[in-house]
């Protein structure tokens, strides 16, 4: 077989197999039923948001989350804030005493997301009284900018996640906040080009966590093998306290410190779970510069992650269906690279072989008539179905054409996916990992949307 029919062979069954993916994560959420709630009461819970230079948003997430759960202690990391963040928390702190503030100083503080959660976990367990029973104390991670919706609590408390003494983990949906935002129709200082493009940027993020996203983690449901994100993710501090005694601290270094965490949890005996009928709010991204610079962060993270495949395969806690999902995802990244290379390869060289067998280009084009409807059934339907999807669950007084424009927006979308993997890689061949916190939208600054824009 020659190099051309090596790469041919290699291309058609990547292509199966991300066909065969996209069925298997379609079907079971298209299919999928409510999941029945629990009683909050009998878990003790703990929300930890790290912070750092929050003071726009934090004090307004206190107030709706002790608001919505009152039994709730909230535990805020103030990870060296150079703005009023620490002092917003500790004022609330002072007049409610579920508010609890945790300080991390230089030259200690700013080294990750993981390092701000650790201490949050160290501080609970200095203040937890002993002989608690820890496998009923569950923590829950919260973004700064981070709603919840009501029932959260009674579906993590429900019997198929927490109910379940084998749930070490479980994970909420993801919602963005600001779909329907005012202030970018209103905003000054933006163009109508410019708002409708971060319209579009935020319903596009919107439709990604609520189709594509959230069908994966349904799949993952019945591999075992969900995985948390970094806001809306609960946990069991049993669960935490395993790791911690094998691992020296619940979170590690990688960029993607909440897929990292699953996968201890998972290491350690314990199921994750998905929670589709309940949801954490938080803002998308409304610039195309923040967008991939996050989104070559996570990359980045899951790269990181793929050290842990030997792990995986060789623990008794993994089946091998969960096992191959977990190595599908953790080498996405890496097939993606691949597929820049050999795709446009191999068209550009079936192109010219077949101008050349044929006589010229218009000839081959006449023949290969079937190349275009091909192109859209492997290359562009398997990402434009979303959009339909997303309009019969999240908006469906809208048109059906809507639907299908929605679809072509998320196929184009998803091309910034090859932008962030490049800029990933590159990060991860100079060892380069060092991040700054991606920035909150200021409703009332057009400026800064202008810039991002």
């Amino acid at each position: 077989m020659s190099v051309l029919e090596s790469a041919q062979a290699l291309a058609f069954v990547l292509l199966v197999v991300f066909l065969a993916y996209i069925c298997v994560i379609l079907v079971p959420f298209l299919r999928r039923t409510p999941d029945p709630e629990g009683t909050p009461g009998g878990f003790s819970w703990h929300v930890f948001i790290p912070c750092r230079d929050e003071e726009t948003v934090i004090g307004n997430t206190l107030a709706k989350l002790r608001g919505q759960f009152p039994e709730a202690h909230v535990w805020v990391v103030d990870d060296a804030s150079e703005d009023a963040t620490a002092h917003i928390v500790q004022s609330a702190s002072g007049a409610d005493p579920l508010v609890h503030l945790v300080r991390r100083f230089l030259p200690d503080a700013r080294s990750g997301k993981g390092d701000a959660l650790n201490a949050a976990y160290r501080a609970l367990d200095d203040w937890l009284p002993s002989g608690v029973d820890r496998e009923t104390v569950i923590v829950m991670v919260l973004d700064a900018d981070g709603l919840m919706s009501e029932n959260a609590f009674r579906q993590a408390a429900g019997p198929l996640a927490f109910g379940d003494p084998e749930v070490g983990a479980a994970q909420t949906a993801v919602w963005m906040s600001n779909v329907d935002d005012p202030a970018l129709k209103t905003a000054t200082g933006l163009g109508r080009v410019k708002q409708g493009f971060a319209r579009y940027l935020i319903l596009m993020q919107d439709m990604e966590f609520r189709t594509t996203i959230a069908a994966m983690q349904s799949l993952r449901r019945h591999t075992l093998t969900v995985g948390l994100g970094g806001n809306g993710q609960f946990t069991r501090l049993s669960a935490l306290d395993t790791i911690a005694r094998t691992s020296g601290q619940p979170w590690h270094g990688a960029l993607l410190e909440d897929y990292e965490l699953a996968i201890h949890v998972m290491l350690s005996g314990y199921k994750t779970v998905y929670m589709h009928d309940a949801h954490v709010s938080q803002e998308a991204l409304p610039g195309l510069r923040r967008l991939l610079t996050q989104r070559t962060r996570w990359c980045h993270g899951g790269m990181q992650c793929s050290s842990y495949l030997g792990r995986i395969f060789e623990s008794p806690y993994f089946s091998n269906i969960g096992a191959i999902e977990c190595s599908y995802f953790l080498v996405q990244p890496f097939i993606q690279i691949l597929g820049l290379v050999l795709w446009p390869t191999l068209f550009i060289t079936m192109v010219a072989q077949g101008s050349l067998t044929m006589g010229g280009f218009q000839a081959w084009l006449a023949a290969s008539w079937f190349i275009v409807p091909l192109i859209v059934v492997t290359g562009i339907a398997p990402f434009a179905l979303w959009g339909p999807v997303y309009r019969k669950q999240a908006a469906p007084d809208k048109s059906r054409l809507v639907g299908v424009l929605w679809g072509v927006g998320y196929w184009l979308y998803m091309y910034q996916n090859y932008v962030s993997v490049l800029r990933a890689t590159y990060r991860l061949v100079t060892g380069r990992h060092g991040w700054a916190k991606t920035r909150r939208n200021n409703e009332n600054d057009a400026q800064l949307l202008a810039k991002e824009a």
